[in-house]
């Protein structure tokens, strides 16, 4: 593949534009029902749905919108490469609030049920793909075997020298930057107030105990808030001072709650009230291609050892072919990951084995031409599932953070399942595997399934 550059995130300067908020610079609310930290799809679809609860919202972000992870994102919504667990479970209802709360507005993010197909490339591979398509499909997921032939029914440009596959009709796709858009669009109508340029540098603490109180506290009353930017208060019951809002270097918000939906910053969000979430940062690249053919890639195609890339704690470079198209002709090309921390910087071996392993799906790429490629952090945790709900090592504050490379596919079940919890109801999924304080009591190092 020709030349490439690298660019800091998934999309062009036009959604970049589109997503810049007038209103930065104005004055914060004072109060709050809710502070939403993070103004990407995860904090996007919990402001949303927190307002349709009647919730007082306000978004604060320090960059800009979509400013991070989710727009360096290929928007993926899929439970095709999600082992049986609690994770699963959690993609198959994040897909239908997709499909069915969020439907009437999929046109607004490009919503594409374009289906997933996954490719084994020997008998073995295709052997180990029909055991965990058998057991994702005792739990609900929708898909079908899929011999040799047939691929290429689906798929003309896949290598003839794939042994069979598997399709996956719920798999479906968005574009992360006008999902988080949108959805704060909805948000505002609602009376959210987003902020985008403002910092969390602090929460404001109240000096007292527990006891029982409305949800949204996290079961925590006392004294009037003081502000405290560092660690909370001496713990009474294992718990540290409530937080009752956020500081900024634009003033401060009182909320009874508070979101962390930093993403892959969630984690020194979370040190700043002293509580330790271990999300850290997991680095990857996507290339892009010259523009093709409508239809050159139908759907979004990768081999069958993505998920074991996926579900790998290695620090190291893991890299698996992801292919799919896009509606302006441009093919999009994953997947690595590896921890680096935060460096941006481009690696030849990541982009070498992109290349590689596009070309091994879809051999026509070899003559194709390279645009640009792309650096993005997913905020991974050790065990692989996400960090949802309220922490009640430090009451008030909650977290919906830590999905690594699922969180546009994810995010709008956890923006529904914060809002019930933060009103009182029933969640409709347990968000016990999700608890922040699991790190603490160990067990939290290896991916949880069944």
């Amino acid at each position: 593949m020709g030349r490439w550059t690298v660019t800091p995130g998934g999309n062009d300067s036009m959604h970049q534009a589109s997503l810049r908020n007038d209103s930065m610079h104005q004055d914060l609310p004072k109060t709050a029902d809710l502070v939403v930290i993070g103004a990407g799809v995860v904090g996007a679809a919990a402001a949303w749905f927190a307002t349709l609860a009647g919730l007082r919202v306000v978004v604060v972000d320090r960059g800009a919108i979509a400013g991070g992870t989710s727009g360096a994102g290929e928007g993926n919504v899929l439970v095709s490469d999600k082992e049986p667990g609690p994770e699963l479970e959690l993609a198959r209802y994040s897909r239908q609030v997709w499909g069915e709360d969020l439907g009437p507005y999929g046109e607004w993010w490009e919503f594409e049920r374009k289906g997933g197909l996954v490719v084994a490339s020997t008998p073995a591979a295709l052997g180990a793909l029909r055991t965990l398509a058998e057991r994702q499909r005792a739990r609900g997921v929708v898909v079908r075997e899929v011999s040799g032939a047939e691929l290429h029914d689906l798929e003309p440009r896949l290598t003839r020298e794939a042994a069979g596959g598997a399709l996956y009709p719920q798999d479906a796709q968005v574009q992360p930057m006008l999902a988080a858009a949108h959805l704060l669009r909805l948000a505002r109508r609602r009376g959210a107030v987003v902020r985008t340029g403002t910092e969390v540098v602090g929460f404001l603490r109240r000096r007292g105990g527990c006891a029982g109180a409305p949800a949204m506290s996290g079961g925590c009353v006392g004294a009037p808030a003081t502000s405290a930017g560092g660690s909370p208060a001496t713990p009474r019951g294992g718990a540290g001072a409530p937080v009752t809002g956020v500081r900024t270097p634009h003033g401060t918000v009182s909320a009874p709650a508070v979101l962390n939906a930093a993403g892959t910053w969630a984690g020194a969000v979370a040190g700043l009230a002293g509580v330790e979430l271990p999300v850290l940062p997991r680095r990857g690249f996507v290339l892009v291609t010259e523009p093709l053919p409508p239809a050159t890639v139908r759907h979004k195609v990768y081999a069958a050892d993505y998920v074991d890339a996926v579900a790998s704690s290695d620090a190291e470079l893991q890299a698996s072919p992801v292919v799919e198209g896009t509606g302006g002709g441009t093919v999009l090309i994953g997947s690595t990951r590896e921890r680096v921390g935060f460096d941006r910087w481009p690696s030849p071996a990541a982009v070498r084995a992109l290349a590689r392993g596009a070309i091994g799906l879809f051999p026509m790429l070899a003559s194709v031409r390279a645009m640009r490629v792309y650096a993005g952090f997913r905020p991974y945790c050790p065990d692989h599932l996400p960090v949802i709900g309220p922490d009640p090592r430090a009451p008030g504050l909650w977290h919906a953070c830590g999905h690594e490379g699922a969180g546009i596919g994810l995010a709008a079940g956890t923006g529904k399942l914060i809002a019930q919890a933060l009103t009182g109801e029933a969640t409709d999924l347990d968000l016990t595997p999700f608890a922040p304080e699991r790190f603490e009591k160990g067990g939290a190092d290896e991916p949880r399934g069944e």
